[in-house]
C-alpha cells in the first residue's frame, strides 16, 4: 500500500494524516474484494525497516495500527459483516505492548470467522518470514527421532516442508494469484517474495494508495480473470 506519504506532501497534509486515508482506501479495497468473494487478502502495513523512519511517524503509526485494528473488528463492522479472520503476521514482538495487546483482541475477536482471511503483515519482512520458516524446519528436523532418518535430519527438510512453514500459510493463506503495488514504484520491497516466485501475477499501479479505487482495481482482476481463462483452454487444447 504505497503513496500515503507522497500522496500527503502533494496535497499540502501531514504524513500521519496520508497513512489515516491509506487506512481508508483499505477498507474501501477490503469491500471490493469481499463483494468480490476474493476470499484471502494480505496487505504490507508496517516493514520492519519502517521502525528506522522519524520517531514521530514511527509513533503515529503505531498509534493508528492500535486504534485501527480495533476498530476493523468492532461488532457490526466490516470484518464481522462478512465473516472475516483477521491474521496479523510479522514480528509482534516488536511493537509496543499496547499495539501488542491490540492484536491479540483483534485475532480473537475474529478467529471463528470463516469466511474469508485478512493478513496485515506488520512488522513484517519476507526474507525474514522465510529466514524464521528454515529456522523451524530445522528445529523441528532435530527434535524428531533419530531413527525416522535415513542421513543427515536436515536433509528432511524440502521446498514443501520451509512453505508449510512460513508464517502466512501456516494461518490458512492460499497461494497468491495477484500482487498490487501502488505509486508507480516498480519493485517488490521484500513482500512474500516466496509466495510470489511461481504464478503469481505483478501489477504496479501509478496511482497513490488513498486514492487506489475501484476503477484502478476492476481492470487487474479482469486481466487475471483474462489470464487464467487463456492457461485453462490452453491446457484443454493441448489434452
Amino acid at each position: 500500500m504505497d503513496g500515503n506519504r507522497r500522496y500527503a506532501r502533494g496535497k499540502g497534509k501531514m504524513v500521519q494524516e496520508g497513512h489515516g486515508e491509506g487506512y481508508v482506501a483499505l477498507r474501501r479495497i477490503l469491500e471490493i474484494c469481499l463483494r468480490l468473494n476474493i476470499h484471502c487478502v494480505s496487505v504490507y502495513a508496517f516493514a520492519i525497516d519502517n521502525f528506522k523512519r522519524s520517531p514521530d511517524e514511527v509513533d503515529a503509526l503505531m498509534h493508528l495500527a492500535e486504534n485501527k485494528l480495533l476498530e476493523l473488528c468492532a461488532h457490526g463492522n466490516l470484518l464481522q459483516e462478512y465473516g472475516v479472520k483477521l491474521n496479523v503476521i510479522g514480528k509482534i514482538q516488536m511493537f509496543p505492548e499496547s499495539v501488542q495487546t491490540a492484536v491479540r483482541k483483534a485475532e480473537d475477536l475474529t478467529k471463528r470467522n470463516n469466511r474469508s482471511i485478512l493478513n496485515i503483515c506488520m512488522p513484517y519482512s519476507s526474507r525474514d518470514e522465510m529466514t524464521s520458516a528454515v529456522e523451524g524446519c530445522i528445529r523441528e528436523a532435530l527434535a524428531k527421532d533419530n531413527d525416522y532418518f535415513t542421513n543427515d535430519p536436515v536433509e528432511s527438510i524440502t521446498e514443501d516442508t520451509i512453505n508449510s512453514h512460513l508464517m502466512s500459510v501456516q494461518r490458512g493463506s492460499p497461494p497468491v494469484d495477484i500482487l498490487i503495488r501502488t505509486s508507480g514504484v516498480k519493485r517488490l520491497s521484500d513482500f512474500m517474495l516466496w509466495q510470489c516466485c511461481e504464478n503469481a501475477q505483478l501489477h504496479f499501479s501509478k496511482t497513490y494508495w488513498p486514492d487506489f479505487g475501484l476503477f484502478d482495481f476492476v481492470p487487474i482482476i479482469l486481466e487475471w480473470q483474462r489470464s487464467v481463462w487463456f492457461r485453462r483452454h490452453d491446457v484443454l487444447f493441448r489434452s
